[in-house]
């Protein structure tokens, strides 16, 4: 079947002809601007030409976030090459695994990277590293592009096993710019700051944002606090995940007013707690909740944030319903599909619609509330637990910052719930189990309440989220 997709500009070179002083990027207090990124990014697709690079090869991405990691990546969809970062918080044979698994026959590596890591990669056969100069510009003249194929494949969480590749074109991502900016007005004015890895779609999602806005995407600066970087950089945007936001209203950010310039917070990563919120309204920050995925380019639904917990409305340009408390989506924003051997594997039912094995129901208001992960339901004595409203009744008490509820065997009723509980950083001794019983009395039914409680284990993270996975098996290990 021939393509028949009309062929567009890259957003950054767009901006280039048409903004072309205003700042793309701001590193270290400093700011480049549209025409330089595009020469640059001219630049490196040929760079990438020249090492033998063409559309449709897979460029494993390993870094931390820098302008050479977001000047890649819009070099490959000037070039159809498949950007596809791994995080490097993954123990190096992992990443040789993923890299393996999803047939990345190329490779970029930022130069602080481990000696281990780059000796491992250099020792794997049909795998070939690549070189990149940001310092070199070119006047040539940026090409039109197809925004059907495929631009970036993110790798998923992985709860289930090997973490898939999710595939996205640009047209997706066209299309999960507008709906997000129905609720979050975006434009050539303003900063959003890249709190967020390029790994993760949410970070992902801030570049294309940024480019087809002409806004300045900010690198987050780990030499000042957060609250200082919003000033300095005048950052009117900020993708936040609780912990975060927790962080910035601790360090004094709302001493000096210094968030009068902040127009939008998009709040994501997990629930956020209503005391969090209730900080947030008292100085008159517009803060939104959304509920998205990878698969889906990011959000889905978005709207102002509530203390129940909801996640808006379903933004355009995506579909939602809900079948028996399970959520399936569809729309414009829907990836690719998964990276395959041969192209791509998109699992959908016969209507084009994808099973998020998310949970969740539509309130009064047409807001989406998500009720838990469809995996994470276990059984205990005949009843169905789930364990994200245990969680969110355990996250109600003030000594808890984080809860994890899974099943542990039992002779009698096949499993009961156990808590694994992150305490709050002011907190020195964790509640007693009495006490969370009492606590727990008149929040949710008396079988769903935890037999046994074990304190957070140390583990490290390689994205945003949580790895419930992780940390339960974490936990088992040492029971």
């Amino acid at each position: 079947m021939i393509n028949t997709a009309p062929l567009i500009l890259s957003p950054v070179h767009q901006q280039a002809t048409s903004n072309a002083a205003a700042p793309a990027y701001r590193v270290d207090g400093k700011a480049v601007n549209y025409q330089t990124l595009s020469q640059h990014v001219i630049s490196l697709s040929q760079q990438l030409a020249a090492q033998g690079l063409k559309a449709g090869d897979r460029l494993a991405c390993i870094s931390h976030n820098n302008p050479e990691q977001l000047t890649l990546y819009w070099a490959c969809v000037d070039s159809g090459i498949v950007f596809c970062p791994i995080s490097p918080r993954f123990a190096p044979q992992q990443i040789i695994e993923l890299i393996h698994t999803h047939q990345y026959h190329n490779y970029w590596l930022e130069p602080e990277q481990a000696a281990e890591l780059k000796q491992l990669l250099e020792s794997q056969p049909n795998i070939s590293g690549i070189n990149v100069d940001l310092t070199l510009r070119s006047s040539g003249k940026a090409e039109l592009i197809d925004p059907t194929r495929a631009v970036n494949a993110i790798l998923t969480s992985g709860s289930s096993g090997t973490p898939k590749a999710a595939a996205h074109s640009l047209t997706n991502h066209i299309a999960s710019a507008a709906g997000s900016g129905e609720q979050i007005s975006l434009n050539a004015n303003d900063s959003w700051l890249l709190s967020l890895p390029l790994f993760h779609i949410g970070g992902l999602a801030i570049l294309n944002r940024c480019a087809l806005a002409g806004a300045c995407v900010v690198f987050e600066d780990k030499t000042q606090t957060l609250a200082t970087q919003v000033v300095r950089d005048r950052v009117s945007h900020l993708s936040l995940v609780s912990a975060q936001l927790q962080q910035l209203l601790a360090t004094g950010a709302t001493d000096n007013n210094c968030l009068s310039q902040v127009k939008a917070m998009l709040l994501g990563g997990g629930a956020i707690s209503g005391d969090l919120l209730a900080e947030v309204a008292k100085y008159g920050i517009k803060a939104y909740t959304s509920y998205g995925m990878t698969e889906m380019g990011s959000q889905i639904t978005t709207g102002p944030a509530l203390s129940d917990g909801s996640s808006g409305k379903t933004l355009s340009g995506r579909e939602l319903k809900i079948v028996g408390n399970e959520i399936w989506v569809k729309g414009e924003c829907l990836f690719l599909g998964y990276l395959a051997k041969d192209g791509f594997n998109l699992p959908l039912n016969d209507s084009g619609w994808f099973y998020t094995k998310d949970l969740g129901h539509l309130d009064a208001n047409g807001n989406l509330c998500i009720d838990g992960r469809a995996d994470n339901m276990f059984i205990s004595g005949g009843e169905n637990i789930q364990p994200e409203e245990i969680e969110a009744a355990l996250k109600l008490h003030p000594l808890i910052a984080d809860a994890i509820v899974f099943p542990e065997a039992d002779t009698k009723f096949g499993h009961l719930p156990a808590a694994i509980l992150k305490l709050a950083n002011d907190s020195a001794n964790q509640p007693s189990e009495a006490e969370l019983t009492e606590f727990l009395a008149d929040k949710i039914a008396r079988f769903k309440r935890p037999r046994c409680y074990y304190p957070w284990p140390e583990v490290s993270s390689t994205g945003i989220k949580v790895v419930r996975k992780q940390v339960i098996e974490a936990v088992r290990v040492k029971v």
